[in-house]
């Protein structure tokens, strides 16, 4: 079943997948109290079903003590992490599994095993990172990117975290999202080069080098978020006037603190992450994210999967 209304909150997005065929998450070393937990709520809701794969007997161990229910899941049993992990991402390599979730392994492990030769995720493009807010007075999703994996992203480096953020956008049912590069400031300042190259993916869109979205920058945070201030600005003339979709951010310091900053300081928000760029959706969640979090990860994963698979026919 084709999954193609737009989706404006989770509520929304969590409907969306209920109206696709379930998909499934592999689990890479699932001994975590926190991701049984999600996955449990993620198979309660209808939203995804699960594979656990790592020490057997540390997984029933840790899913007695927070009291979780994992009778229903199918547990591959591999101690040792670096198989485990290995094992997990295969079956998402081999189409066996939808997702790829990261359990109890530190991040660079789990990235080893997406970016392994043999069995791993690939698709030879740059990974990026996409996080999708949910935030009271805002009226649509808003897609972050990329706020956690990649550092100093070149102009080139910007032009595949747009192409990897607008499939999800696309998976979430905004058919041409609107995409702000952002900078301090709204105008070229050769002084600025965040500007210059704004301008620059701005150009490469209008010539059909960038496809999907509609691309504006440089922009303020605020011209592209707040109609108001985009009104007060005489921004009448941009194409985004504080309705942005994709917000491009210069470097990982700016997207990070922003981001924090809404996780931290905002009542109500809800949000999920991906990693993207890869064969399946990667779902590289940190162990302070909350359960929410990681639920609505694991919803966000699945309606990009669905996107995946009906790309490859």
């Amino acid at each position: 079943m084709r999954c193609e209304q737009m989706s404006t909150s989770f509520d929304g997005l969590i409907s969306k997948v209920k109206e696709c065929g379930q998909k499934t998450v592999s689990v890479a070393v699932a001994q975590d109290s926190a991701v049984l937990e999600a996955v449990r709520a993620a198979k309660d809701r209808g939203i995804a079903n699960a594979i656990l794969v790592g020490d057997e007997e540390k997984i029933k161990a840790t899913a007695a003590a927070g009291g979780i229910d994992i009778s229903d899941f199918e547990i591959i049993n591999e101690p040792d992490e670096w198989t485990a992990a290995l094992t997990a991402v295969k079956l998402a390599h081999d189409g066996k599994v939808d997702m790829y979730m990261k359990g109890l392994l530190e991040t660079k492990t789990f990235l080893k095993s997406i970016l392994d030769k043999e069995v791993g995720l690939r698709t030879g493009n740059p990974l990026s990172h996409v996080c999708v807010f949910d935030i009271p007075g805002i009226d649509q999703l808003l897609f972050f990117t990329d706020v956690a994996f990649m550092t100093y992203p070149t102009l080139d480096d910007k032009v595949h975290i747009i192409e990897n953020t607008v499939e999800v956008a696309h998976a979430c049912g905004v058919p041409n999202p609107k995409v702000a590069p952002l900078a301090a400031v709204e105008v070229v300042n050769p002084k600025m080069p965040v500007t210059v190259e704004a301008a620059e993916l701005t150009k490469m869109c209008e010539e059909g080098k960038i496809t999907g979205c509609v691309v504006d920058g440089p922009l303020s945070l605020d011209l592209a978020i707040d109609p108001e201030a985009a009104k007060h600005k005489g921004a009448t003339d941009r194409k985004i006037q504080g309705d942005a979709d994709i917000l491009l951010f210069p470097d990982i310091h700016a997207g990070n603190l922003v981001y924090k900053a809404i996780v931290h300081m905002v009542n109500g928000v809800k949000n999920g992450c991906i990693l993207t760029g890869t064969q399946v959706p990667a779902i590289l969640t940190s162990r302070s994210d909350t359960f929410e979090t990681k639920v609505n990860s694991i919803a966000l994963a699945a309606v990009v999967a669905e996107e995946l698979n009906k790309k490859r026919g």
